[in-house]
């Protein structure tokens, strides 16, 4: 994917507020930015980090100081590493994304819109929300590290999130492949049971979930229709269908539809 399909203009049609963005190479200042503003960029000098806790006189300043950092750190990173920038001057959450690089990790595009971070940030916003490596996953089950940095204006407001999601897939294919050349070790002695404790019963039935698909060992986009059987069985075992809508959770967990974990629930209960 080329530069210029990657770091985007922010149109003047976009919303500002938005969490993710579609990729494109910001060939245009933003609004209120003139083009003298970035003669330093149209001259190949290097733009300096804002250091951590920097502040902005507003968003479209955010903008031009932390868009060239955006490329530099995709493409010493790789593909498989998502870099955002979120503009939440305006409290949008519907969308907030302002520019992305690799934005095919996730799906979004610019105009996109916000996720639960984002919600807590503008729900208290005075509380210092800055956090790294991080665990979240992406709406196909995949697995990311991440880091998100929120930045303010002059006055204290959070009017920006910069944010880095790695995808952990490639890494965890390769774990795989390697651990199945290692011999297994034999357990012979049987296991207690696991006791899942939760403050309610949609969280132990996601833990069942997890635990399920940690004992088949592959990330979920790779798994093989036999796999996901499997995965099923072992729910089926431990009565996770017994609660209720647990049909809708697999499916959204697993990436199909609820009539295929049907199926195979039916496979599975066949024998």
């Amino acid at each position: 994917m080329s530069a210029a399909e990657r770091v985007p203009d922010r149109p003047e049609s976009s919303p500002e507020g938005a969490f993710s963005g579609a990729p494109s190479s910001p060939s245009a200042p933003p609004p209120g930015v003139s083009p003298s503003d970035l003669s330093a960029s149209a001259t190949g000098a290097i733009p300096s980090a804002p250091e951590q806790g920097a502040r902005f006189a507003s968003f479209e300043e955010a903008y031009r100081a932390l868009t060239p950092l955006m490329e530099a750190i995709a493409a010493v990173v790789g593909p498989h590493c998502e870099v955002v920038l979120h503009d939440l001057s305006r409290g949008d959450l519907d969308s907030s994304v302002a520019a992305i690089v690799n934005g095919h990790l996730s799906g979004r595009t610019v105009g996109g819109p916000s996720t639960n971070l984002g919600v807590e940030v503008l729900r208290d916003p005075s509380t210092d929300h800055d956090a790294h490596g991080y665990r979240g996953r992406t709406a196909d089950g995949r697995e990311l590290t991440s880091s998100s940095v929120y930045y303010r204006d002059l006055e204290g407001n959070v009017i920006a999130a910069f944010c880095l999601n790695v995808d952990l897939t490639p890494v965890q294919t390769a774990m795989n492949a390697l651990g199945a050349l290692v011999p297994e070790v034999r357990q012979d002695v049987v296991e207690r049971p696991k006791e899942l404790v939760g403050p309610d019963i949609s969280t132990v039935l996601d833990d069942l979930v997890e635990e399920a698909i940690a004992a088949v060992g592959k990330p979920v986009p790779s798994l093989t229709k036999p796999e996901r059987i499997r995965i099923l069985r072992l729910l089926e075992e431990r009565g996770a269908f017994r609660i209720k809508r647990a049909a809708d959770t697999v499916s959204a967990r697993l990436g199909v539809s609820r009539v295929t974990v049907y199926g195979y629930l039916d496979e599975v209960r066949r024998g």
